[in-house]
């Protein structure tokens, strides 16, 4: 098998899970009991959430663990749309493709009386900073804007919205789930207020993410029934899952430099030769997203097809985000980098991990070509296409 969908999620490091075993078994204790059993799996919690912190490049007393991206996402937004509320301030401001847990808790927030404004994100799929300073308003109390994108990989002018948010004093909180543990993020020099995470995404447990919040910065409770998290969220620690977190969290940061650079060199490699096939399109900036980011348009495909005939060849790839996989609605991501929507059907998402190899790289590169010429020339669509009855898209 060929895994190429490690932006939807990762396999658990080896050394992670030898982590995390004997939080299950041998030291199993409640972290929120005072007895020593229990005293000694807060311990661990305290000593995870200080490597976290490290590796973002802020304080203990800044993190807190949630359940994943997801709910981080939803309890940055929803706080800080509530602190802005009591100073009658009700307007957010966001970009046109963000995750479906930022937008969909957006649309929550619109039917009870705010305001958002989309920023676009133009065809290489980044945000202007022009724009977002005309977007800017007195009654501005939020800026939610992802880091990276997590079906086109491109990365986001942070530090640059950052330091214009501190200096308008608006709430600054960026989705980081698929930038954690792939670039370098320093949560004080690029003025981030708030971040989130998720362990998945970079060799760690599923069901385990954090919500970095600034020193200052007011976050509210989701969920209530008890005082763990420094009363910001209920519920019994899952020690095991927390120290996974820190444990994928550690060895990212530290093998970064080093995966980096081979990934980004297999990417390229795949837009290099991909881009080989006519009628085809990169999406997204070529240079500017993340290592382990591939992702390009057919024109005349249906990318269901595309990737049942690429998983009968033993290769696992996504159109898009996981989130979202059982809709038969093109990409949003695709549609507002203004992909059309017959273009935006026939995309291939291919993100990679530390473990992918240059040989299975070399499978795909031949593998895709031949899958799109056998579908096209089934497709009466392309014979029109071919023959001018259409004109091309791409």
């Amino acid at each position: 098998m060929i895994y190429l969908d490690n932006a939807g999620t990762t396999r658990v490091d080896d050394s992670v899970l030898k982590a995390m075993l004997p939080y299950f078994s041998e030291n199993y204790g409640n972290a929120s009991s005072l007895y020593t059993f229990g005293q000694k799996a807060r311990e661990v919690v305290e000593e995870s959430r200080a490597k976290v912190a490290k590796c973002l490049g802020g304080s203990a007393d800044e993190i807190i663990f949630t359940s994943g991206g997801s709910e981080s996402d939803n309890q940055a937004i929803m706080s800080a749309a509530r602190f802005g509320a009591l100073k009658g301030k009700k307007h957010i401001i966001s970009s046109a493709f963000e995750h479906h847990a930022v937008l969909h808790t957006l649309n929550r927030l619109e039917r009870d009386g705010f305001e958002v404004t989309y920023l676009p994100v133009y065809s290489n799929g980044i945000v202007r900073l022009a724009d977002l300073k005309k977007a800017i308003r007195p009654d501005t109390c939020l800026v939610t804007i992802m880091f990276a994108n997590n079906e086109i990989g491109t990365i986001q002018p942070i530090a640059e919205i950052g330091k214009l948010c501190r200096q308008k004093g608006i709430i600054f909180h960026t989705d980081a789930v698929q930038a954690v543990g792939h670039v370098p993020i320093d949560v004080e020099k690029m003025n981030i207020d708030m971040l989130s995470l998720s362990a998945h995404k970079f060799h760690g447990p599923k069901g385990i993410g954090a919500l970095y919040c600034r020193k200052g910065v007011p976050l509210f409770p989701l969920i209530e029934g008890g005082a763990q998290e420094r009363n910001k969220r209920a519920g019994t620690e899952s020690v095991a899952n927390i120290v996974g977190l820190a444990a994928a969290l550690e060895l990212a940061v530290k093998e970064m430099p080093k995966v980096s650079k081979k990934l980004t060199k297999l990417r390229d490699k795949l837009i290099s030769e991909l881009s080989k096939i006519p009628h085809s399109a990169l999406n997204g900036d070529a240079i500017n997203r993340l290592p382990n980011n591939f992702n390009m348009c057919f024109e005349g495909i249906e990318g269901e097809s595309l990737l049942l005939s690429l998983d009968e060849k033993g290769i696992c790839a996504s159109s898009g985000s996981a989130c979202t996989s059982g809709s038969l609605d093109p990409s949003h991501v695709l549609l507002a980098i203004g992909r059309p929507h017959e273009v935006a059907h026939g995309s291939l998402r291919l993100t990679m991990s530390k473990y992918t190899t240059e040989k299975e790289i070399d499978a795909v590169i031949k593998a895709v070509p031949e899958i799109v010429e056998y579908y096209r020339k089934m497709s009466p669509v392309w014979d029109e296409l071919e023959k001018g009855v259409r004109k091309h898209v791409i």
